[in-house]
């Protein structure tokens, strides 16, 4: 696509006017290096906040990512829109309420959202794979393991991966809440070199830009960014299940990862090629310096944790400064019914969530050994199997995570 063939003011929002935080030129650099990207774009975007899908707008997200392709990225697409597709074939004008409508809805419009992007793609000769996950799909290793390796596949195939939660048989137990969270889990899933979330705004603000004429857009949010003043509103448009925030929370959980993750206007034609080439689009979220291996990245973020241990200030300064495992001797308390083999939240006096892991003992048995030493273990639970609560191997550190 040529810068010329942009031009478009039908599909074109318009631009920011807002002056900018500065940006660190090195993040964009690294941007340009990106190989293997998701993209997720919502509901508002693919409705332009109307009450059914937006064809121009879907066929002109498609032809980008094809010159992503035709780059020699290897590109996920994560997309919303099934329900919106739904309620415009049953003749519904908010979106529902309930699951079962919902689910109803998701069902009859899964297959006509693919539809439209088969017919979208269809001139590239692009072939598409659908794939719908629940949240059960990330909690079971096994499962999590399946799901990386047929999109590895179908990457080596020279398919593009269509994913989206599967709404017509989600419940809220396994739900993932909106998109943006499903993104980051697929982006770690399979250790993206970038994620861009599009929304309908040009990014993250200092406020929020349709109320505030001050407002200023942040284009680099650092790994420690808690001096910045930002803008992040919880509710979405009434067409999706997720505002800024969300969007705010999954850049965060991306980044600390080691993925860096930019939010863009999708409305705006040529975002991807422009922050493909190190432009000063959107707002990116630094990542952080190390990458987590693959189970690190499931341990932290695609897992469900059962339970709680909070651990005393010297438990936490030698899992996070030394690198050690977590004794008995640290546990201070534990909260939740944890079976061995489960992963736990690790907290620290004043219940700040810093590690997650697999506990070696179950919720009863950390109860009645915390605070004694391992050689004690045996004494108190008539058998010791491990010296630790939390192997160092089965542990990770999310001191570079933290919230809106």
């Amino acid at each position: 696509m040529s810068r010329a063939e942009r031009s478009s003011p039908d599909d074109r929002a318009a631009p920011s006017t807002k002056p900018v935080v500065a940006l660190i030129e090195p993040l964009r650099a690294g941007v340009r290096e990106a190989k293997r990207l998701v993209v997720k774009v919502g509901s508002a975007v693919l409705s332009k906040g109307d009450v059914a899908l937006h064809q121009a707008t879907l066929e002109r997200i498609c032809r980008e990512l094809v010159w992503l392709r035709k780059e020699g990225c290897q590109v996920v697409l994560v997309s919303s829109g099934a329900i919106l597709a739904g309620m415009s074939r049953l003749g519904l004008t908010e979106r529902p309420g309930s699951i079962p409508l919902k689910q109803a809805a998701a069902a009859v419009g899964q297959s006509l959202l693919m539809r439209h992007y088969e017919e979208a793609f269809a001139p590239y000769g692009q072939k598409l794979g659908q794939l719908l996950l629940t949240q059960e799909d990330f909690r079971s290793r096994h499962r999590y393991l399946n799901a990386r390796n047929t999109l590895f596949t179908l990457l080596h195939l020279g398919v593009l991966p269509v994913i989206n939660e599967n709404d017509t048989v989600a419940v809220e137990e396994i739900k993932f809440g909106d998109n943006d969270h499903l993104s980051v889990l697929v982006a770690t899933l399979l250790g993206a070199d970038l994620l861009v979330i599009l929304t309908d705004l040009d990014g993250l603000y200092t406020a929020d830009p349709r109320k505030d004429p001050h407002a200023r857009l942040v284009h680099e949010v650092p790994r420690r960014s808690t001096d910045l003043h930002l803008w992040a509103d919880e509710s979405g448009t009434g067409l999706g299940t997720g505002g800024m925030v969300t969007k705010v929370e999954a850049a965060r959980r991306a980044a600390a990862s080691g993925i860096p993750t930019i939010i863009a206007n999708g409305l705006v034609e040529g975002t991807l090629e422009r922050i493909i080439h190190g432009e000063a689009v959107g707002t990116i979220f630094q990542a952080s310096a190390s990458r987590m291996r693959s189970r690190k990245r499931w341990l932290a973020f695609a897992t469900e944790p059962r339970g709680r241990i909070t651990v005393d200030a010297g438990a936490k300064e030698a899992l996070i400064r030394h690198g050690k495992s977590l004794l008995p001797s640290g546990v201070v308390s534990i909260d939740g019914g944890f079976e061995g083999g489960e992963v736990v939240i690790l907290c620290d006096i004043e219940g700040i969530e810093f590690a997650r892991g697999v506990a070696n003992y179950d919720a009863e048995q950390v109860e009645r050994i915390k605070g004694i030493k391992s050689n004690q273990i045996e004494d108190t639970l008539g058998a010791k199997l491990f010296d630790e609560v939390v192997h160092r191997d089965n542990l990770v550190i999310l001191c570079n995570y933290s919230g809106v």
